[in-house]
């Protein structure tokens, strides 16, 4: 999926995403020329990764 898809489906702009990319933070992504993409299965464990059982939790 592209940025937009992801950006969507998690409540985020392009543009946290870019800055997620940059500081190496959310889901793994792969680059095809200049174009981002996700893949689900990164996104599923990225998402699966960030599961707590309190807020201290790290």
């Amino acid at each position: 999926m592209d940025p937009g898809e992801l950006g969507k489906r998690l409540g985020k702009s392009s543009a946290a995403l870019a800055n997620w990319r940059y500081l190496g933070l959310g889901p793994k992504f792969v680059k095809v020329g200049r174009a981002v993409r996700y893949r689900a299965s990164d996104v599923e464990s990225w998402l699966q990764d960030q599961t707590r059982q309190q807020t201290g939790a790290a």
